[in-house]
């Protein structure tokens, strides 16, 4: 069974996503079945299919989340320190053309989120970052072409 890296922090949004699933989701559908069914004829009631189909996404997200929380290997990042960038580092990045600063904590795949700064382990960007320094230089290639950037700092917690 393959390990999958994630944060400590992400590690405690799945497991709250699931708690919430299945403590609050998962009830209110099962009402909600069984209040359509009290409709009558389930072939033509919207509000069973509905919940029928929220139910299933449900279901199917439930078994997601266990097996990606039964695969976690929680990497505590508050601890780590260091001038190399590795898993859990918090780097920024200056543009070669534009000047323009950037940062980025990496992360696992399933808490990336780019808006929030959070990029993937696996994302191009973050495999060209891993084993750099303060100082060095990346090309990652783009859909608009190749970049450059210069690792600006690195820092960890």
């Amino acid at each position: 069974m393959e390990k999958v890296p994630m944060t400590a922090e992400g590690y405690e949004r799945l497991v709250a996503e699931l708690k919430n699933l299945k403590s609050v989701e998962r009830p209110a559908v099962i009402r909600a079945i069984a209040a359509a069914r009290e409709h009558g004829d389930l072939s033509e009631n919207a509000e069973y299919h509905a919940a029928k189909e929220r139910q299933s996404f449900i279901e199917g997200r439930v078994m997601e989340l266990e097996d990606k929380i039964s695969r976690a290997e929680v990497i505590d990042v508050s601890g780590m320190s260091g001038k190399r960038i590795q898993f859990g580092a918090t780097v920024t990045l200056a543009d070669e053309d534009t000047d323009e600063e950037m940062t980025y904590q990496i992360v696992g795949t399933d808490e990336a989120d780019i808006k929030a700064g959070r990029i993937s382990i696996s994302s191009p960007i973050a495999r060209a970052l891993i084993g750099k320094e303060e100082g060095d230089s990346i090309e990652v290639s783009t859909p608009a072409g190749p970049r450059g950037y210069e690792v600006v700092s690195v820092q960890y917690g």
